[in-house]
């Protein structure tokens, strides 16, 4: 069964009340709400209320009231109060003033009229309910949602009813009406509107003299009024009803009760006799229509109680006194009623005390009905049945009358025979209902109707297990993330349970957990992931289960670049970048404390990791402290930019080049670090008058670079700028420019063979100038090695790794480890810090799970790419220790161990057990063996005689060894005496019997130690090992005999001995053969119709008992031999019983345990059996002629047949001898022809046509004819042509029959 759902938590910790009130007075409901901010909304009949002059709404804190002013007959209403989602019903009762009571209106005496009764309005008991023909007062026709549950708003959000009926009370013979509205504006068609009784009874179909169902509509409004009036009210009428109204995609319903109260009896003038009156009329006729109760006896002629049941206290009291007296009795009431007759049942209750006659008779009808059996059933189906979703079942009831037809019903509908769903069989007076691929739309009631009668019964259709396809997978998220854990269950719309560490979660109002189905897929959702989320999570079905592991990390954002200070010219570029952890992480750059806004000059950019701010054409005003803020860290990263304003006196001489590097705050041998990928800018301040020549190379010193025109070596690379234009250029990705007093060198995207001394060199007529820069290029290392996984435990493994080949120029700050499931595509990191070692152990794994592992490198730079994955590996916890070690034999050199196996294997497989052992006094433990055992019993040899020993066992598995399992004290390697004895086993205790040819193979077990001496003897001589085989070993000899003989038979003796110690034991060997025939066997005497044998016993018996003898007898005319007598004790026996005339031998076998001898034994002589008497000859007869003509006993008929379908004609003939028959067609012989079949049957001939058509029309003879005579007859075959009709449409089916309660 699915698991149910868990109630929800309710809003309210203190909910209003139903109340009664006076018409007039104020009446206050109050409620608390479990949150202070709670917003609350009241209602009534669905509709929201308003504080207005009627309603009254206050709130202070968790406290509100509802005040009902001035209540007025109409307040009597449903009212609700809703906050979040938990709604409260309750119910507002008006009674009125004392003294108001009005006295119902009495109907007029010719009931042609029904007027309105106003009802009472004194809270009275129940029988003072509405009377006739008022509509259905307001009652609590549906009770307060309960705590916590969502309300059920589909009649509000439908709204097709604009009244309702209502649940009303009435009393028993009265009238009452309930009346539906429906607003009718928006439909696009007349509604439709049905009145049920209980689940199923639709009411339409009843009506009639005690219902009537009518309907009007107001064009005017556009309303509709459906009225059903109960005339007659009667105590079965009472129950629960339901009204529905429907139009297109339009549906609405409502439940309502009808309650029946009994009549109250006047309290004047009791009169017994007026009482007891029949329900019908005397004068009515029996041919008139007759009303019906619900078990659908007439009720007609049934006496009615109905005004004793409520009688006077006066007249309770008058027979209180008798009622006590009959009770005190002992007397059987009951049996006394249902003995006597309808007419006596007023005596026996007056007599006997009885005041509830109503009561009375309802047990006295239903024990009569239960005393009744079924008349048209033998066997009814039982109470219930279950089967499992998409299986079928057969319900099967056996009736009365094999030719009476039944309807299968369920929930009260028949049962229609369409397709494949249901199959109906009628086999026998078994009836039987398949029902096919059952769903749970077959979980419902099935009826068998056969007339009046009814076999029902309950079928539950059951569903399979819900299994869980895809299963949950690991998450790793950031504190504040949005979880979701998602698997795949194998049917749509099952029931799952979500657990987090063995606690069931459920939908709370914070909405912390939510669930969301979508198919078969299963959702769990977590809002805004806290540390207190991490754990295991496990989905639950009736059918299987799936654990996942959720860990939540705090955000721990890494710097790994910060900005740093800046100097720079006017009009030059000012670059501020600084690289974090986190590529999501946004922030906001400041200049002395105030924010920097994006505009011409300024562009701030995010990518990925990196922040840059980039102002252009610096100003003098843009110099100060810039900051960045990463949002949601409690970080700054601060960084000044100095702006240096050059100035440059005007010379009218020639000034040689300087290069100014200082003025960038670096020395001539100053190294520049970039990363790999980022642009590499060189910005070298330089003077000179005229604008001086410069020349950057790569690869050598700057003291080696000559002037122009001279003869010198290739440089590595070189660029050449004159007047701001390049001259010579050798690679795309580098780009040179000078502008006044600066020569700027850039390279795009730097890669590692960037790497190296950067050389410039300016000159112009007045000298040059020369600076070398060292610029080095770091990156991100390579990948680590693949990682291997060195032991793995039950929910941990220890993985280690090699470094990577390259570092990437800066130190390995640690690793980062990310692991996933086999199956899975979702890699989950196990550590947010840097690991800075090369082993690490994993935990919080699942164990049999199957995982892999993967690594990064981070240095200063950032994050390499992930290693190869690891072999896959399955953490395991090694399995317990093995248990019951104990020895089991010992010897001079060598000592056999046994254990049974580790009470927990765990989910890996077991490899072996190892075996070791110590010397005592040691703490080195020798393996026994290489390698592991997979037995459980090991034998050790080559043992030191004399050493004190103690030894372990330990099961290994994938996870390594177990727990040892040692021995309780160590064990001296010394064998110990024991006195020999043979264990002869029970069935050699006594003659051993085989036959000649068998194979004999003994074993006789025995112990001793040392190792005894064995010898075998026969009859007190040594046994020749030619003839019989032995084997000896430590604990048994055999004793083989391949092929026994004869000569085998005899007494084996075995004899043990150790030292001077022996034991002895004999078996005695039987080898039998078949026997010997018998000897002499004579006929020794013959008289009538008998013969006497003797014979004498064989001289081979075959080594065994003689048991028997077969005797056999054989005619000399025939020689075959018949059986007289078997396992015949006697060497002499009688035959009779023979025939007189015959000559007679007889042969005798002899029988043992083998078998019959393989020869017998024969008489010599025959016996002759004597004739006696006179020959009889029997009187001779004249033989009697029965020979008789044909006459044909049955003629041929005239047929019609249609075309196409096989035709036969028949007729039957008798004479003496058979006649012959042959058949002719419009007398042409037929009888070669192959379409005509003729055949013939104990006189019955029969010409079948195969397939007629128009032209085999005609007449056709039959004629027989033999010896004595001859006979004819003939027909005519007509040959119609086949007719296509058309289907004639199938009436619609019956209604169901439904049980009926109104008439």
């Amino acid at each position: 069964m699915p698991e149910p759902t868990k109630k929800a938590v309710s809003a309210f910790s203190k909910k209003p009340k139903t109340q009664e009130a006076e018409a007039g007075s104020s009446v206050v409901f109050e409620a608390e709400t479990e949150k202070p901010d709670a917003k609350v909304k009241w209602q009534c009949n669905a509709k929201d209320i308003a504080s207005d002059k009627k309603y009254e709404i206050t709130a202070n804190g968790n406290k509100h009231s509802l005040t009902i002013k001035a209540i007025a007959k109409e307040d009597a209403n449903i009212y609700a109060v809703i906050a979040g989602g938990s709604k409260v019903k309750f119910e507002l009762k008006v009674v009125s003033k004392p003294g108001n009571t009005e006295a119902p209106a009495e109907a007029p005496a010719d009931g042609s009229k029904e007027p309105h009764v106003e009802p009472e309005q004194t809270p009275a008991p129940p029988e003072a309910a509405p009377t006739e023909d008022k509509p259905a007062a307001p009652a609590n026709d549906a009770p307060p949602s309960e705590d916590g549950q969502p309300p059920d708003t589909r009649q509000d959000l439908t709204g097709l009813f604009l009244e309702k009926p209502k649940s009303a009370e009435v009393i028993e013979g009265q009238n009452i009406t309930f009346v539906a509205k429906v607003n009718a504006e928006s439909l696009l068609k007349k509604p439709t509107i049905k009145w049920f009784k209980g689940k199923w009874m639709d009411l339409a179909s009843k009506s009639g003299k005690h219902l009537q169902l009518k309907e009007l509509y107001d064009r005017n409004s556009k309303i509709y009024t459906f009225e059903m009036q109960i005339i007659t009210a009667k105590a079965n009428f009472a129950g629960g009803y339901r009204c529905e109204v429907s139009s297109r995609d339009k549906f609405d319903s409502c439940n309502f009760d009808l309650a029946v109260h009994e009549a109250r009896a006047a309290d004047t003038g009791l009169d017994i006799r007026a009482a007891f009156r029949r329900t019908n009329e005397a004068g009515k006729k029996r041919s008139g229509p007759s009303t019906s109760s619900v078990d659908g006896k007439e009720d007609s002629g049934e006496l009615d109680f109905s005004t004793l049941l409520k009688k006077s206290s006066s007249f309770i009291k008058s027979n209180r006194a008798v009622q006590q007296i009959n009770t005190d009795s002992g007397v059987d009431v009951w049996n006394i009623l249902k003995k006597a007759p309808a007419s006596e049942y007023e005596k026996i209750a007056f007599q006997y005390g009885i005041t509830d006659l109503r009561g009375m008779l309802k047990r006295l009808k239903k024990m009569k009905a239960e005393e009744k059996k079924s008349v048209a059933f033998l066997k009814k189906m039982d109470p219930a049945y279950q089967v499992e979703k998409g299986h079928k079942i057969k319900l099967a009831v056996q009736v009365a009358n094999e030719d009476v037809d039944v309807k299968w019903l369920k929930n009260g509908q028949e049962i229609q025979p369409t397709g494949s769903k249901y199959i109906f069989e009628s086999v026998g007076n078994m009836r039987y209902l398949t029902i096919n691929h059952c769903s749970l739309a077959d979980d419902a009631a099935y009826c068998c109707v056969v007339g009046d009668e009814k076999s029902t019964t309950e079928l539950f259709v059951k569903e399979p297990p819900v299994q869980i396809v895809k299963n949950l997978e690991d998450q790793m998220v950031m504190k504040g993330e949005r979880v979701e854990l998602e698997c795949e269950v194998s049917e749509e719309g099952a029931t799952v349970k979500w657990e987090k560490d063995g606690v069931e979660l459920t939908r709370d109002e914070s909405f912390k957990y939510r669930f969301k189905k979508d198919g078969c897929k299963h959702i769990l959702i977590i809002n805004e992931a806290t540390k207190e989320d991490c754990g295991h999570y496990k989905v639950k079905t009736n059918g299987g289960e799936s654990m996942a592991e959720l860990m939540v990390q705090e955000k721990d954002l890494e710097i790994y670049q910060s900005i740093a200070d800046l100097t720079v010219k006017a009009k030059d570029q000012a670059v501020f970048k600084c690289e974090v952890s986190d590529e999501t992480v946004k922030g906001t750059w400041f200049k002395n404390g105030v924010e920097v806004k994006a505009d011409a000059r300024v562009n701030i950019t995010h990518i990925g990791r990196i922040h840059k701010l980039t102002i252009d054409e610096v100003k003098p005003e843009d110099e100060g402290d810039y900051t960045f803020v990463p949002d949601g860290f409690a970080y700054n990263l601060s960084a000044k930019l100095n702006f240096l304003e050059v100035k440059i006196d005007f010379v009218p001489r020639q000034d040689p080049p300087k290069i100014h590097l200082d003025c960038m705050g670096r020395t001539a041998d100053s190294t520049i670090m970039v990363v790999a990928g980022n642009k590499l800018r060189l910005d070298v301040p330089i003077t000179g008058d005229p604008a001086p020549t410069v020349v950057w190379t790569k690869g050598q010193k700057a003291s080696s670079v000559k002037p122009d025109g001279e003869d010198k070596g290739e440089p590595a690379s070189s660029w050449t700028v004159t007047d701001g234009k390049i001259l010579t250029e050798g690679d795309e990705r580098v780009h040179v420019e000078t502008s006044k007093g600066h020569c700027v060198f850039t390279i795009e995207g730097t890669e590692r063979q960037d790497e190296g001394i950067y050389s410039v060199v300016v000159r112009n007529p007045a000298g040059e100038d020369t600076a070398d820069i060292n610029v080095k290029v770091v990156d991100v290392p390579d990948p680590p090695q693949t990682p291997k996984i060195l032991s793995v435990g039950e929910d941990s493994c220890v993985v280690q790794w090699d470094p990577p080949r390259f570092d990437g120029g800066q130190p390995i700050i640690g690793y980062v480890l990310e692991r996933k499931k086999k199956r899975s595509f979702r890699w989950m990191r196990l550590n947010f810090d840097p690991f800075p070692g090369t082993t690490y152990n994993a935990k919080r794994m699942i164990e049999g799970v199957e995982y892999e592992m993967r690594v990064y490198a981070v240095n200063g730079i950032g994050m390499s790419r992930h290693s190869a994955a690891s072999q896959p590996f399955v953490p395991v916890a090694p399995t317990s220790e093995p248990i019951g070690l104990c020895v089991d034999d010992i010897s001079d050199t060598t000592i056999s161990l046994k254990w049974r196996s580790p009470e927990r294997i765990g989910s890996s497989e077991l490899e072996g057990y190892g075996v070791e052992y110590c010397k005592e006094g040691t703490d080195e433990w020798i393996p026994a063996i290489e390698g592991l055992t997979d037995r459980t019993s090991l034998l050790i040899r080559d043992l030191t005689t004399g050493d004190k020993l103690q030894f372990r066992v330990r099961a290994y598995n994938m996870a390594g060894p177990s727990a040892p399992a040692t021995l309780a004290q160590p064990v001296t390697i010394r064998e110990i005496m024991q006195r020999p004895k043979i264990w002869l086993p029970r069935n050699l205790r006594q003659t051993l019997i085989k036959k000649v040819g068998d194979t004999i193979n003994l074993t006789i077990p025995f112990q001793g130690k040392p190792r005894p001496k064995v010898t075998w003897s026969k009859d007190g001589e040594l046994l020749d090992p030619t003839r019989v085989s032995v084997r000896n070993s430590d604990v048994d000899s055999i004793l083989f005999i391949r092929k026994a003989d004869r000569k085998h038979s005899g007494k084996y003796d075995l004899k043990l001995e150790i030292e001077n110690v022996e034991d002895n034991a004999s078996i005695t060997l039987q080898i039998v053969d078949l026997p010997g025939p018998p000897e002499a066997v004579k006929i020794m005497d013959v008289w009538g119709f008998n013969v006497a044998l003797e014979w004498k016993p064989p001289k081979d018996d075959g080594n065994t008992e003689i048991t028997g003898y077969t005797v056999q007898k054989a005619d000399k005319k025939t020689m075959e031999w018949f059986t007289v007598y078997e396992h015949y004790r006697r060497t002499h026996c009688g035959v009779s019983d023979l025939i007189m005339g015959n000559e007679y031998f007889f042969r005798v076998f002899a029988i043992n345990l083998v078998g019959l001898s393989p020869d017998p034994t024969s008489t010599k002589d025959s016996a002759y059996i004597q004739k006696t008497g006179i020959a009889y000859k029997p009187p001779s007869y004249k033989e009697h002629d029965f020979s008789r003509a044909p006459k044909f006993t049955h003629p041929l008929v005239n047929r019609s047949v249609i075309a196409g379908y096989n035709a036969t004609l028949s007729c039957s003939v008798s004479g003496i001898p058979k006649p012959k028959v042959t058949w002719y067609k419009n007398k042409m012989d037929i009888s070669n022809e192959a379409k005509f079949r003729m055949l013939s049957k104990q006189g019955v001939l029969t010409l079948e046509i195969r397939k007629p058509c128009a032209f085999d029309g005609g007449v056709y003879m039959c004629k027989a004819v033999n010896d004595s005579g001859e006979d004819v007859v003939e027909c005519k075959l007509e040959v119609r042509p086949q007719i296509v009709k058309e289907e004639k449409k199938k009436p619609a089916p019956a209604p169901a029959p439904v049980e009926d309660t109104f008439q």
